[in-house]
């Protein structure tokens, strides 16, 4: 793995996948580290990225248009190193990453014409306020979209997900981890350890890629 975020092999690959982080977290967090792993052992290039608050060391999000216009950039960037087109391009990440990088696949004007959707705790809503709903742009996503979500996550329940998750065009496809919170996190009852649940989400996002047309 290099130290810029970007695995893969120098050659052949038909498809790359971004990887963008959370709001609290970087490139390095462990959600990502482990699907680019799995890509990589599976010969698919990935490219995790810091947003521009984090490379500058500070910990409060960008406004939307900055989060937007760097996966933006981070997309052509992978596209370029992986020597693929756009719309070769799986997109996705953590929580806040993989909303950004599917509100870039929804734009309005000039959407990026992904290949596919890969959302590690999509957060639907803040916790505690299931009315703050954050699919104003699922209508417009028609590719194929991977939920991967634990069904104790306090940003969006198993029931709720599915529910808005209809609105979305493209086929959805839902990985559950059980008693994952919002990080994958399971309780110890579960039998299910921490280091498990990040290696299914890992797994889940490699199908997942290798499944698309």
């Amino acid at each position: 793995m290099t130290d810029d975020g970007y695995q893969g092999p120098k050659r052949g690959a038909d498809r790359a996948v971004l990887l963008a982080h959370g709001a609290g977290a970087d490139m390095h967090a462990a959600a990502l580290t482990g699907p680019a792993d799995a890509l990589g052992d599976a010969r698919i290039p990935s490219l995790r990225f810091d947003f521009p608050y984090r490379r500058a060391g500070r910990r409060g999000p960008d406004r939307p248009p900055v989060l937007l216009a760097s996966a933006r950039e981070a997309a052509a960037d992978l596209a370029k190193r992986a020597r693929v087109p756009l719309d070769r391009l799986v997109l996705g990440g953590r929580s806040m990453g993989g909303r950004i990088c599917s509100m870039v696949a929804a734009a309005e004007d000039d959407p990026i014409p992904a290949l596919g959707l890969a959302l590690l705790g999509y957060p639907l809503h803040p916790p505690g306020k299931p009315d703050t709903l954050r699919v104003e742009h699922f209508p417009r996503l028609a590719m194929p979209v991977l939920f991967v979500s634990g069904t104790r996550d306090a940003f969006a329940t198993p029931e709720e997900l599915k529910r808005h998750a209809k609105k979305v065009k493209g086929r959805v496809t839902y990985s559950w981890i059980e008693t994952g919170d919002h990080g994958f996190k399971p309780l110890k009852a579960s039998g299910l350890t921490p280091a498990e649940a990040l290696t299914s989400a890992a797994e889940a996002v490699v199908r997942f890629v290798q499944s698309l047309d």
